[in-house]
């Protein structure tokens, strides 16, 4: 399997998508700017997203975009398999025809690595992602916090120590 920018730029933005939605539609020009995703690439994937019902567009002053369902019931697998990206090690597509139309030697193994792949990014929801995207947030903010007060009380000692 070869997993294509298409693919990773695909599950970037709808994790960025997720994780503001709440304020609102999403622009696409504002997922780009904090993704440095091409704004016309973005509108491409979003299209396909559309199509497959991941997605909804909102018309307008305001518009954007926002989920279509409920982020736990959207897998990774979902977002990409919407963009055409092909989750297959083999070298046939799956047709058994890549070694002088026969079946090679090493078929099956592929095969089961495709189904492999498949089943974990079928179980990693975008839920998941945002929740851990989430918790990565966070610990920074409580750092740069700690940082800050650290600072403050060594400034701190160091004037009354004067």
């Amino acid at each position: 399997m070869r997993l294509t920018t298409k693919g990773r730029f695909a599950v970037t933005a709808m994790i960025d998508l997720a994780l503001r939605q709440g304020d609102g539609p999403v622009t696409l020009a504002g997922i780009s700017e904090r993704q440095s995703i091409s704004l016309s690439y973005l509108e491409q994937l979003f299209g396909k997203l559309r199509r497959h019902e991941l997605v909804a567009s909102v018309r307008g002053p305001g518009g954007g975009y926002t989920l279509a369902r409920d982020m736990a019931g959207i897998s990774v697998a979902d977002i990409i398999i919407a963009v055409d990206e092909p989750l297959d090690a083999t070298q046939c597509g799956g047709r058994e025809n890549c070694h002088d139309d026969r079946r090679c030697m090493t078929h099956e193994l592929w095969t089961n690595l495709n189904r492999t792949m498949y089943d974990y990014l079928e179980s990693v929801t975008l839920a998941a992602l945002v929740e851990q995207q989430r918790g990565r947030e966070a610990v920074p903010c409580v750092t740069v916090i700690r940082d800050e007060r650290l600072r403050t009380a060594t400034k701190s000692a160091s004037i009354l120590a004067e």
